[in-house]
């Protein structure tokens, strides 16, 4: 699956929110998932950019993208 083709299984927008919020909150919906499911999450923390990376090492699941646009910042998640 390529995400830059939008191909996800779950939206998530936590646009707003700030550390921890993003994370608790994707870690949530996560759960709620199936294994190899894609989720896609928008955020505005610029902190975000190390919180996924850092959610994904030690989670295990796997941080296909990231991406800036227009300060607002695109994850895609693979579930482990």
């Amino acid at each position: 699956m390529n995400p830059d083709n939008d191909i996800f299984d779950k939206e998530l927008d936590v646009r707003g929110l700030v550390c921890p919020l993003p994370i608790l909150r994707t870690k949530k919906s996560l759960s709620e998932m199936t294994h190899g499911q894609i989720l896609k999450v928008i955020a505005t923390d610029p902190g975000a950019m190390i919180d996924f990376q850092v959610f994904a090492e030690q989670t295990g699941h796997k941080l296909l993208s990231s991406s800036e646009i227009t300060n607002e910042y695109l994850f895609y998640l693979k579930k482990k």
